[in-house]
């Protein structure tokens, strides 16, 4: 399964595979708000509940995850990242000559050798591995979002650790008006597919859940959380109106038995996602957003 970008540690309930803890991020010092300028030394509470002392601006930062590199890009911080994962594709020009420091696994000699100053991951897929290079004594940030509102505070959250909050504070408000402006349209069950072997649906406390809910959609599987395990049977009989599929695998799926008396299938709502723009929480976001409302509309 490449969908390591969109993991959960397995929550009561949802199997083995499934997922969920949906952790805020928070700033110690003050509700998130225009940051006008940072004083270093830093204190900041990051997703695990640790204050997080930050000495100095970073010059040197290490991301260990596509949603935070896209977020340092954006920021401006491209000449203080030096290092991104297997995993970084956006943006490519920018991402293409960064030292590589693994993937799903942390290649902690490799992060070592960088001599980062500052080191942000995702708290719920890296827990263990950010615990690890917080006992080498390196500056661990851990962050998490699985929403739209929880990733403007990621993007507040990193501008104010990296001396950026204005920058920030721009960014995010202007993503916020685009997603206030886009207004649901008629509710539409719909069925978010992760995998197929076995098939993993998306469920509540996820980024996509997120995005579908905001632009009219009604998760068939809204009922549990993270990223359950469940059955082709349970997915004919709650009938979807629209389908989502977060890997490339349509025409697969409309070759299964069975399912050809899904409404979704009649009348063609079936579409591929664009993975990165509804699973990544960082400044792409909203288009992400946009596009699940057109499409939940039965827009081309």
């Amino acid at each position: 399964m490449a969908a390591w970008a969109y993991r959960r540690p397995p929550s009561a309930g949802s199997g083995a595979l499934a997922a969920g803890a949906l952790l805020a991020v928070l700033i110690l010092a003050a509700p998130v708000g225009p940051v006008v300028s940072a004083e270093y030394p830093l204190l900041i509470r990051d997703a695990t509940g640790r204050a997080v002392r930050i000495p100095s601006p970073p010059r040197r930062i290490i991301s260990l995850a596509p949603s935070v590199t896209e977020i340092l890009v954006a920021l401006g911080l491209d000449r203080e990242l030096v290092g991104v994962t297997d995993a970084d594709d956006y943006p490519p020009e920018r991402v293409q000559t960064k030292a590589r420091v693994g993937g799903v696994v942390i290649n902690v000699e490799r992060v070592v050798a960088l001599r980062p100053d500052l080191i942000v991951g995702v708290q719920s897929l890296q827990q263990d591995q950010l615990a690890r290079l917080g006992a080498l004594r390196l500056p661990v940030l851990a962050v998490d979002a699985v929403s739209i509102d929880e990733t403007m505070q990621q993007i507040r959250l990193l501008g104010r650790a990296t001396g950026r909050g204005p920058e920030a504070e721009r960014l995010a408000a202007s993503l916020e008006r685009r997603a206030q402006a886009v207004r649901p349209g008629s509710p539409r069950t719909v069925y978010i597919e992760v995998w197929h072997e076995p098939v993993i649906a998306a469920g509540a406390g996820t980024l996509i859940d997120d995005l579908a809910r905001r632009a009219g959609g009604v998760n068939i599987f809204g009922e549990s959380r993270g990223y359950p395990q469940v059955s082709a049977e349970r997915v004919v009989t709650r009938n979807p109106q629209v389908i989502f599929l977060l890997y490339h695998g349509r025409d697969q799926l409309l070759r299964r038995p069975g399912w050809g008396s899904i409404s979704a299938i009649q009348v063609g709502l079936v579409h591929d996602l664009p993975a990165s723009l509804v699973s990544r929480p960082g400044p792409r976001v909203v288009e992400g957003l946009v596009l699940v409302a057109r499409l939940l509309q039965g827009s081309p």
